[in-house]
């Protein structure tokens, strides 16, 4: 069963449930799944939906810190709830040490010397890791990797 088929199936559980906040949550994924596909005249695939679904975990996280920053609990707790809603249509994720053992195959294969390199490291690791890993978390790795000694 494709992703997508499984949100939609969840979709009508939340609605047989009454979750009502579940049930927005996995809403709006939809549309924006939908908005995709009409945009770009395709059928959305695994790949695609987790890149949807990283996309809006990344800005719910981005909300709950200025909602917490502005000091409204209230809101943060709803884009809490939401997150975790989200979350569980993410692949399981890498742990530390395989994310830094992907890096430094990747730092081999590409034969980078150092910090300029970056791209060439990240262009590498992006596809392999993308919807597994944080991003920002594998980036600071490879600035690491590649810091002069």
């Amino acid at each position: 069963m494709s992703l997508k088929a499984q949100i939609t199936d969840d979709m009508k559980a939340a609605m047989r449930a009454k979750e009502a906040g579940k049930l927005n949550t996995i809403r709006l994924l939809l549309a924006e799944i939908k908005r995709k596909e009409v945009d770009e005249q395709i059928e959305v695939n695994d790949d695609q939906t987790v890149a949807i679904v990283e996309k809006m975990i990344k800005q719910r996280k981005d909300s709950i810190s200025q909602f917490e920053a502005g000091g409204r609990a209230d809101l943060a707790d709803i884009e809490k709830a939401e997150l975790a809603v989200l979350a569980a249509y993410m692949p399981a994720g890498l742990s530390d040490d395989e994310i830094q053992a992907e890096v430094q195959a990747a730092v081999a294969e590409s034969g980078a010397a150092g910090p300029q390199d970056m791209g060439k490291v990240m262009a590498i690791l992006k596809p392999k890791l993308a919807g597994r890993a944080d991003m920002t978390v594998v980036s600071g790795l490879v600035k690491k990797a590649l810091a002069p000694a």
